[in-house]
């Protein structure tokens, strides 16, 4: 189990959204997670986890993500089904 991801899930399920979450971050994360994230059109991607399809966007003038698109994310991540107990769940073993 990555400790750096699971802290990272857990920052961006707390209140208040954070402010300095990264977007390398995020894209390790959604890849630990299995996800597939594909470059689109300009700063879009189209990530697919768990047979659940969104599109995140790349930040323009500084790699650290705005609390608009961590809960563009949370939510996300809830509507694929993932949660810090169903990720607890699935990586305990490893």
């Amino acid at each position: 189990m990555s400790h750096k991801h699971r802290n990272l899930l857990h920052s961006i399920f707390q209140d208040p959204l954070p402010s300095n979450i990264h977007w390398r971050e995020i894209e390790s994360l959604l890849q630990h997670l299995g996800a597939t994230v594909e470059p689109i059109l300009g700063a879009r991607f189209r990530v697919v986890l768990n047979q659940y399809e969104f599109i995140l966007h790349h930040p323009h003038h500084s790699n650290v993500c705005s609390k608009q698109e961590i809960k563009h994310l949370r939510d996300s991540l809830s509507n694929a089904g993932l949660s810090l107990a169903s990720y607890d769940e699935r990586f305990a073993a490893r």
